[in-house]
């Protein structure tokens, strides 16, 4: 099943990345937002090689719909990576929000020394609350929020008015999910649009992970006694359920999966995470494995190329 890939690098978000490499060099501090729920598969790659030797701030937000022990061990994963410092926040704690900026002052100490603002920026895939924490940090409405991905399009600098100013970058997606894992993980958050890929299979590799990491979670949110075997019959159960129905008694997948995506991306069912620092270590290996067969396959087609291309012109 794992065989999707999300290819989603709108023409503004190349722009945005032109534009990010330029402030960098500028700025003192980098700020990613990521989503607590899936921290490696919302991070972006591309800031890694864009931020040279600036610190960074993984704030991982909406840390109230993930499972808190696991969010304790990807902070301290995260942190190995030199110059980063990772926090958990939700916005429904303004206090929260706020320690972005004492962790801001923490790290570009000499800036204030000089009596100078702390320059910032802020970024993030679409969809991981980015807006809503702008607006929270500054103290009104500066950034559009939206539960659609992509409502960020240009960037811009805010003065918020205590010693730091920020700058505010589109959402960047990058230009190719390689890992098909994270690229599910992405689709079942809500952080591309649901039309990225295709909704039930989405649903399928969400409730098969469910049912191995959080199997109490699911029977109690939709009363099943047991767990069927597949991820077809257990969504089945799950429509059965709920009543989605069609003529003859079969289940609507589709409604059904409507109904679990839902349920996961507005935590009712509880504090869950989808991914694990030693799981995606193993998925990168693959990863690489799987792009090695690749081209060696590119390569053995295009030698056999031309030998057909030489014995022909004989």
């Amino acid at each position: 099943m794992v065989n999707n890939k999300i290819q989603w690098f709108p023409g503004h978000m190349h722009k945005a990345r032109k534009e990010i490499e330029e402030v960098v060099p500028k700025i003192d501090v980098i700020i990613e937002v990521l989503d607590a729920r899936i921290p490696f598969s919302s991070e972006n790659p591309l800031i890694r090689t864009l931020r040279g030797d600036k610190p960074v701030i993984k704030v991982l937000n909406k840390r109230d719909l993930a499972d808190p022990a696991m969010t304790d061990i990807w902070m301290t994963h995260l942190e190995q990576e030199q110059g980063v410092s990772a926090m958990a926040i939700t916005t429904q704690q303004q206090s929260e929000v706020n320690r972005i900026m004492e962790r801001c002052r923490a790290l570009a100490p000499h800036r204030e020394a000089m009596g100078k603002n702390i320059r910032s920026m802020i970024m993030g895939i679409p969809n991981v609350g980015k807006s809503t924490i702008i607006n929270s940090l500054a103290g009104r409405v500066i950034a559009k929020t939206g539960n659609q991905p992509a409502v960020t399009r240009q960037q811009q600098r805010i003065n918020l008015q205590n010693g730091v100013v920020l700058s505010d970058t589109p959402g960047i997606l990058w230009p190719k999910v390689e890992n098909p894992h994270s690229g599910f993980r992405l689709a079942a958050t809500g952080a591309v649009k649901d039309t990225a890929m295709d909704y039930d299979e989405v649903a399928f590799y969400t409730v098969e992970y469910l049912a191995s990491a959080y199997p109490e979670r699911l029977q109690e949110r939709y009363q099943l006694d047991d767990l069927p075997e597949t991820e077809i019959e257990l969504m089945e159960a799950i429509g059965a359920k709920r009543g989605c129905l069609r003529a003859g008694g079969r289940v609507d997948i589709h409604k059904a999966s409507e109904i679990l995506l839902h349920d996961l991306r507005a935590g009712a069912l509880g504090g869950i995470t989808l991914e694990a620092p030693d799981m995606i270590e193993t998925e990168l290996v693959q990863v690489e494995e799987e792009t090695a067969r690749r081209e060696a396959e590119k390569a053995a087609n295009k030698e056999a190329r031309r030998k057909r291309y030489l014995k022909n012109k004989r």
